[in-house]
């Protein structure tokens, strides 16, 4: 095992380290300036757009707000820029705004990054007014041992892992279930879109699920859609997902609602051993590269886990059975993918569209007209899309 990456600097003339910690995969700061209340906005903006870390030293408070003014100051455009941008979007492709937008956001993270915390090994922060922060740390990073000694970590990503744990406390209230809440956990995807949960529980179910009442779910996540199959009659869910930190996630919310004995969780990549009647996949619904281990529930490289699905989808139904795959077309209006694409590679799997359900997103993105990918959000439709085995008789004849 390697050893962890550690941060280095000078303080009081004694030259210092610490483990660092970073969920997002960044390397430690190369350079690091102390600082405290006395150090401006603007002095504090340069050093992290120049790539120095901020290992802060004063009130906890005032740190948060710090971070606010670097905030703005990254997204207070200039009117030359702004209309430059504006003209660079419009003459050039959907594909292009994407890029451009994801090059924006991960600028925007590295500078907002190099404002940083030391934790002792326990999870707390010895600063003026700072919060009780163990719990939000210890459910992303495991429990802590003040025998590991200390780590710095960046306030933003503190602050993400304290949203987190606002998450998992309160729930997402979800309607298919009849308004029972789900509780994710840090780094697995929260399902607030309930459009395509409504899809999962509105379309019909294969007679060969009632004749059978088992259905696997692939890449479960927070197990909502195992729990809506459970809550819809369906007796057994072969639930899987490569991601550990998912599958207790899902564990904890089944055994919530009372569905656990309906529900076996595997960790697995994709498929379960075995057949069933009905398959509903969820994957991520944009073919990008993640920028970070968290936004693996929402980039998928290439398509490989779609493309996974496809492939291996008719090995896996019973006669008569169907496979669901939900997805956005979103990738299709920003360029990344084409329909044609998609239905080439169904068709390649030995597999054939019984028929799709769309229903339109209610996310306020749609709506927002300065969201940079606002032309493609407010085109998106989210479809359920239901594929079936092509039969060996049907496949001579296409031959």
């Amino acid at each position: 095992m390697s050893e962890p990456a550690r941060i280095h600097w000078v303080e009081d003339g004694q030259a210092r380290s610490a483990r660092w910690r970073s969920e997002s995969g960044a390397s430690p700061p190369k350079r690091v300036q102390v600082a405290d209340d006395t150090l401006t906005a603007d002095a504090a903006f340069r050093l992290a757009s120049e790539g120095t870390a901020i290992l802060w030293r004063g009130d906890f408070q005032n740190a948060r707000q710090l971070l606010q003014a670097l905030a703005r100051r990254i997204d207070k455009p200039k009117k030359i820029k702004k209309a430059k941008a504006r003209a660079d979007v419009a003459a050039g492709s959907p594909l292009d705004a994407f890029n451009q937008h994801r090059q924006a956001q991960s600028q925007r993270a590295r500078t907002l990054a190099m404002l940083v915390l030391e934790f002792d090994g326990a999870h707390h922060i010895s600063l003026r007014r700072a919060p009780d922060v163990t719990q939000a740390c210890s459910e992303a990073y495991g429990a802590g041992d003040a025998a590991q000694g200390n780590y710095v970590s960046a306030l933003r990503e503190l602050l993400g892992l304290i949203g987190a744990h606002e998450w998992r406390k309160k729930g997402v209230e979800i309607a298919a279930l009849g308004g029972a809440r789900i509780h994710p956990h840090y780094g697995v995807f929260a399902p607030v879109r309930g459009e395509y949960l409504a899809l999962v529980a509105e379309t019909a179910l294969p007679p060969a699920v009632l004749a059978s009442s088992l259905a696997f779910d692939i890449g479960t996540g927070t197990g909502v859609l195992a729990a809506i199959l459970a809550r819809r009659g369906v007796q057994q869910v072969i639930a899987t997902d490569q991601d550990p930190r998912a599958l207790v996630c899902a564990r904890e919310n089944l055994e919530r609602l009372a569905l656990a004995r309906h529900v076996t969780l595997q960790e697995a990549n994709l498929f379960p051993e075995g057949r069933a009647p009905l398959i509903v996949c969820n994957p991520p619904w944009v073919p990008a590269r993640p920028s970070s281990p968290v936004e693996h529930a929402v980039y998928d490289p290439e398509s490989r886990m779609l493309r996974g699905f496809l492939q291996g989808l008719a090995a896996h139904l019973t006669p008569g059975g169907e496979g669901w795959l939900i997805l956005s077309d979103l990738a299709e209006h920003l360029g990344l993918r084409s329909r044609s694409e998609l239905l080439d590679w169904i068709a390649a799997a030995g597999l054939q569209v019984l028929s799709r359900v769309d229903v339109k997103p209610q996310h306020p993105k749609a709506a927002d007209a300065s969201d940079a990918l606002h032309a493609a959000r407010a085109a998106e439709v989210t479809s359920l899309w239901r594929l079936a085995a092509v039969s060996k008789r049907a496949s001579v004849a296409m031959n």
